[in-house]
Formats: structure tokens, sequence, C-alpha cells
């Protein structure tokens, strides 16, 4: 398994990070790595979201779990290998939490591939929360 974590602190209330992530339509605003997305139902467990980065293929991802104003996960399959990504607010005190991500690679030979793609993967993760959290407290 190849796994990567980054959090944020902020005092930006779980509501208003949520109804960011729930608004799938609009991640380009706080996501510059998105230069499409279309989702086929619900922001729901079983939804398929097709996410294009710029000037790279289609990314298929499946929501897996859903907890509002608390976590979701989304899962990509390439060849054997299972790209699973945990976003969550975790509380910190009345007035702050911490906004994670975490990537998970498992499947045959994912040590290999996370340490060759995986930081390619989560290297916009930095900014992309930043975004994330400032529009949120406005």
């Amino acid at each position: 398994m190849w796994e990567y974590e980054h959090a944020v602190e902020t005092s930006a209330t779980p509501e208003a990070i949520w109804r960011l992530w729930a608004d799938v339509d609009d991640w380009g605003a706080w996501n510059a790595e998105i230069e499409k997305i279309e989702m086929n139902g619900p922001f729901a467990a079983g939804t398929r979201i097709t996410m294009t980065p710029p000037g790279d293929d289609p990314i298929v991802l499946h929501i897996a779990e859903v907890r509002q104003d608390e976590l979701f996960v989304d899962e990509a399959r390439f060849d054997d290998l299972l790209f699973r990504t945990t976003h969550r607010i975790d509380p910190i005190d009345r007035d702050r939490v911490r906004v994670v991500y975490r990537m998970e690679i498992t499947g045959p030979g994912a040590e290999e591939a996370g340490a060759h793609i995986g930081p390619g993967i989560t290297a916009d993760w930095p900014d992309t929360m930043a975004s994330l959290v400032e529009l949120a407290l406005r």
C-alpha cells in the first residue's frame, strides 16, 4: 500500500466546507486541476464523477461513502490498483476544524506505483485545500 495525507486547519465551518464539496459542478472554483467535471447523480455513495484535468484524459471516480459535514470518499480503479481518497473534516475545538485529504493506493505493485505516480497526483493538494478553506471562509 502507498499512502499520503495532507491537512489544513481553519475556522471555516464544517457546513461551509461541505457545501463546496457537495457542489461537484463547481469544484473548479477552488481546484485548478479540473478542466471539466460531470456527475451522474446526487452527491451520494454509488454516484460516478468524471473529472478531466487540464490536458489529460478523464478520470472516473466513484463515491464510496458520504457522511454529511464529516467526510466523503472517492475511489478510482486503474487496472489492478485502487486509488481511495478520503476527504475528512475533523473538529479541533468549538471554532476550528482540520480538513484532511488522505490517499491510499492498494493492489499488486501499489507501493512502487504509488511512489512513482502518487506524488504527481497529490502535488496540488496544499494549494487546492488552501483555496477550498479560503472560499469556505467567505
